[in-house]
């Protein structure tokens, strides 16, 4: 057994439901300590966070995190056991294989191997390590980065650990995430008899061509990066039940998934242009989940890239798609953050697996993006 699979092994054991870490943190310090890295702790509300840093001169590499994984759901629909660690026909399954304690110990091997063959290397090598990825993002990845940012840290490159991979193990990378934007709409009318619409005022009705020109509104067009940006409802609720009573008002839940081509005020200024163009009564409250980030093609990526190429003959493309990670945190504090792990089809699913063969080829995808960024 490799040791990079007996690490994955020893985190999937440990019952990390977010936002608990539950001793993934303190079995990385132990790693790490004797390597030369300088380990700290950041305790925030009930989530554990871990920034260790081996060298003090630049450029600053980081390797990025979550030590939590989401709720197992139903156990008796598992194969086996979800903090059983368990290898059946070559996938080695359990709650966390794939996202992502695989690549927390592939970062950890590289980091050591590397260390090892090169001691006196150029540079420096930091991880970066939340409990709370699967949760709110309150007070993890955030806190950490903030903390950085008032000491004046300097981060240069990033590699998140999150499972990118799609069709094949090496062949997407995320080179930038969109934003994610939600909206609370309650559009208001008066309740009345369904046999006197003259009476009342139907809020479906006062709103429907709003709704229309939201959903067919352009926001944005597509770019080498992205696709548009997207308007999506995804509740809509009224009435009191009865079939002859026309509502008092609406509830709309919307979300934008937007790129680096719009921001969140321009989008809100939109919205709330059509709304009023339509002479609604409404009150809106919005939630920004996450601001884009963007890191084009650079050093980074290519260093990354390059690696994947020499340990899988595959030329990975770069991606924008998917969901918020805490590469939008990172981002704020780091010019080049790059997304890359295992395949991710079975993630926060029932029987949750990795192929074996893919967990040292991952290792030294991450070992040799530090030798392309700290030894050239």
């Amino acid at each position: 057994m490799s040791k990079t699979l007996k690490l994955t092994e020893q985190l999937i054991s440990l019952e990390s439901v977010t936002p608990s870490d539950l001793g993934c943190q303190q079995l990385m310090i132990d790693m790490l300590t004797p390597l030369g890295f300088v380990c700290e702790s950041i305790e925030s509300g009930n989530v554990s966070n871990l920034w260790a840093r081996k060298g003090t001169t630049q450029p600053l590499i980081v390797f990025a995190g979550h030590t939590d994984v989401v709720p197992t759901g139903p156990l008796g629909k598992w194969v086996s056991d979800p903090f059983v660690p368990t290898i059946r026909h070559g996938m080695l399954y359990g709650r966390g294989a794939a996202d992502m304690k695989s690549s927390i110990a592939a970062m950890l091997v590289a980091a050591e191997e590397f260390i090892q063959q090169h001691p006196e290397h150029p540079g420096s090598i930091g991880f970066l390590i939340t409990s709370d990825e699967e949760g709110p993002a309150t007070d993890g990845t955030v806190v950490v980065c903030d903390l950085l940012k008032q000491r004046g840290e300097q981060l240069d490159f990033c590699v998140v650990g999150e499972p990118t991979s799609s069709q094949h193990f090496g062949d997407t990378i995320k080179n930038g995430r969109r934003g994610s934007m939600s909206g609370k709409l309650v559009i208001h009318g008066i309740q009345g008899h369904i046999a006197y619409p003259q009476l009342a005022q139907n809020p479906i009705h006062r709103s429907a061509p709003a709704i229309t020109e939201l959903t067919q509104e352009v926001w944005d067009q597509a770019n080498e990066y992205y696709l548009p940006t997207s308007f999506q409802i995804s509740n809509i609720q009224a009435g009191t039940g009865a079939s002859n009573v026309i509502p008092g008002h609406l509830n709309i839940d919307f979300n934008f998934r937007f790129s680096t081509a719009s921001t969140a005020q321009s989008l809100q200024e939109r919205v709330h242009a059509i709304l009023d163009k339509h002479d609604l009564n409404y009150d809106l409250e919005w939630t920004i989940g996450g601001q884009p980030f963007l890191t084009p093609k650079g050093t980074l990526s290519d260093a990354l890239s390059r690696a994947i190429l020499s340990e899988t003959g595959i030329h990975t493309e770069l991606s924008t798609t998917g969901g918020t990670s805490d590469g939008r945190f990172i981002a704020q504090i780091c010019p080049q953050v790059i997304e890359f792990g295992p395949i991710n089809a079975s993630i926060h699913k029932i029987d949750e697996h990795i192929a074996v063969s893919e967990i040292e080829p991952l290792k030294n995808i991450y070992r040799k993006t530090l030798e392309n960024i700290l030894l050239q």
